[in-house]
């Protein structure tokens, strides 16, 4: 028996809020990377540029399961199990087709409904694009942030969500390379128990350059500025233990405590994964 796993999604049809449950995208690089990652020890293929295969199978949600035998006949077409919920599963239909299969029986179920995402071919490219931008024209906002402000915002005010705060300034070479990373982050998971604020420590002066930024990047998350030049103070009410130095960023669970800090540039893929692993304990679905 072998088993050979084929992803037929197009990555610019993806909508990033369909990523809300994933730290990654379906680009071929990461599923690479989420290949190794997983120790997969089979086959596994990307049809997202060339969908002659996706379209010769013609699977409709995923995870979509087709089952041959020796001669390479079709003996079962459908989903793996009853639920997408690991817990409320009662029906194994492709366990049990295979092991109906492996006996040289008729499995006693053939086919059956499939309940998942739709399979993001190249036709689904405009309705991506559409959404993008539809994102794009959402209002971009900056408000001025004093220490009682950075203080409330440190202990989480009740928001009821996962908060991400960035610290950053449009002089910081990093911060300024690293900020659409932060704009993608938000669009995967604000849909969930999450939220991204960022937090600008340039001069009050600057603000017309802040903003312009901001609006550049699609920053529709809420965003702040110091509200003074006097840094220490602004920078003690959020965190006292913060030397300064951006970018600065912090991870708060829903009633404030301290999930991840950190100075300097950030490895998204494990940042994802932590807000990913986070949302689902909290709530899975």
């Amino acid at each position: 028996m072998a088993l050979v796993a084929i992803s037929p999604n197009v990555p610019e049809a993806v909508r990033l809020d369909e990523l809300g449950w994933s730290n990654m995208r379906d680009s071929f690089e990461e599923m690479k990377h989420r290949a190794r990652e997983r120790q997969f020890d089979f086959p596994y293929l990307y049809a997202g540029d060339a969908e002659e295969v996706t379209k010769a199978y013609g699977p409709v949600p995923t995870p979509h399961v087709f089952v041959f035998d020796e001669q390479r006949r079709l003996r079962y077409v459908g989903a793996i199990d009853d639920s997408e919920r690991v817990e409320k599963v009662q029906r194994h239909w492709l366990r049990v087709a295979l092991d109906a299969l492996l006996a040289g029986k008729e499995p006693s179920v053939t086919r059956t409904k499939v309940v998942g995402c739709s399979v993001k071919g190249s036709d689904k490219i405009p309705l991506n694009r559409g959404f993008l931008a539809r994102l794009a024209q959402e209002p971009v906002t900056l408000d001025a942030v004093d220490e009682a402000g950075l203080q409330r915002l440190r202990s989480g005010e009740s928001s009821g969500k996962f908060r991400l705060v960035t610290f950053w300034a449009t002089w910081c070479a990093p911060c300024v390379a690293e900020f659409h990373e932060w704009v993608t982050t938000w669009r995967m998971y604000r849909h969930r128990e999450f939220e991204l604020v960022t937090v600008s420590v340039n001069r009050l002066e600057e603000r017309d350059r802040v903003l312009e930024f901001l609006r550049r990047q699609q920053a529709s998350c809420r965003s702040l500025m110091f509200a003074s030049a006097d840094r220490e103070s602004l920078i003690n009410a959020f965190d006292p233990a913060w030397t300064g130095a951006v970018p600065y960023f912090v991870l708060l669970d829903p009633e404030g405590r301290l999930l991840w800090r950190e100075t300097g540039s950030v490895d998204f893929l494990t940042l994802r994964r932590l807000i990913v692993r986070s949302v689902n304990e909290r709530r899975p679905w």
